[in-house]
C-alpha cells in the first residue's frame, strides 16, 4: 500500500483500511465503508481450509475499484482451530457444540492479528479508521467479536501507534456490531452488494460452491430467509436446501 500518487478526489475523504475476507459481512463493510472513506482493502491467506473466499476477495475490491493487498501469514503453523487443521472436523450440526461454549471454529486470536496488520498498514497510508465486519448478534461466540473486545483493542491502539500519541487516534469501525444477519444484508443491498459474488461458508470448493452444512451456512441462509431475500448462495449439488 503506498502513500503516493493520491488524486486531488480520492484525497477529499479521508482513509480508511476495510478487512476484507471475501464474505457476506466484510463486503457489506466495504460497501458501507465506500460512502464514507477513500478504502483500502486488506486480506489474510491463513491457512484457512480453501481459497475461493480470497478469490472472491480479489473479485469484490476489483469491482468496487478499490487497492487490495493480501498478506500471507500460515496459522497452521499453530492449529487449534477446525478452520487452519484439517484433523478438527468442522461442525455440521448445532450439536456437535456443547452450549455456551467457543466453537471449534475459533481461530485463536485470530481478529487481534488482523488488526494488528491492519493498524500498521493504517499507520503506513495515514489512514484514519480501520472498519471490520465483527458481530455480537450472530457471532458464533467467538470471543473477538465481542465490544469490549473491541474497546480494549481501540484503546491500545491509541497507546501503541505514532498516530495515538501525537493526538489522532486510528478508531476501529464496527457498523454491523449490533446488527442481525438479516439487518446486514438489507444494509448491503442498499449500497448495491451482490451476494451472489461472496463466499462464507468454512468448506466451499475449489468452485466456491457452500456446503449448507457448516454454522457459517446456516446463519448466512437464516439471514437471507429473515430478510425475505432470495438466497443466492451457490451450493453443493449434495446439499439440500429445500
Amino acid at each position: 500500500m503506498s502513500n503516493d500518487n493520491v488524486s486531488p478526489a480520492s484525497s477529499q475523504k479521508p482513509r480508511a483500511i476495510v478487512l476484507l475476507s471475501g464474505g457476506l459481512d466484510s463486503t457489506t463493510c466495504l460497501a458501507w465503508a465506500q460512502a464514507r472513506y477513500e478504502c483500502f482493502a486488506l486480506s489474510f491467506s491463513y491457512g484457512q481450509r480453501h481459497s475461493s473466499e480470497l478469490d472472491a476477495a480479489r473479485a469484490l475490491a476489483k469491482r468496487a475499484g478499490v487497492e487490495h493487498r493480501i498478506i500471507d501469514i500460515d496459522l497452521r503453523q499453530l492449529g487449534g482451530s477446525a478452520l487452519t487443521d484439517d484433523s478438527i472436523d468442522v461442525p455440521e450440526d448445532q450439536s456437535d457444540e456443547l452450549p455456551g461454549s467457543i466453537p471449534v471454529t475459533y481461530v485463536p486470536a485470530r481478529n487481534t492479528i488482523f488488526l494488528s496488520y491492519a493498524l500498521a498498514a493504517a499507520e503506513v497510508i495515514n489512514a484514519s479508521a480501520i472498519v471490520i465486519g465483527i458481530n455480537a448478534v450472530d457471532y458464533s461466540g467467538y470471543p473477538d467479536c465481542r465490544p469490549d473486545y473491541i474497546d480494549a483493542f481501540a484503546k491500545m491502539a491509541a497507546l501503541a501507534t505514532r498516530a495515538g500519541v501525537e493526538g489522532n487516534p486510528i478508531t476501529i469501525e464496527t457498523p454491523l456490531l449490533q446488527l442481525t444477519k438479516a439487518a446486514i444484508i438489507q444494509l448491503g443491498l442498499e449500497h448495491g452488494v451482490d451476494y451472489s459474488q461472496t463466499i462464507s461458508c468454512y468448506q466451499a470448493d475449489v468452485n466456491g460452491y457452500a456446503c449448507g452444512r457448516c454454522d457459517s451456512c446456516r446463519l448466512r441462509r437464516q439471514g437471507f430467509l429473515d430478510a425475505g431475500v432470495k438466497d443466492p448462495t451457490l451450493y453443493q449439488a449434495a446439499t439440500n436446501q429445500d
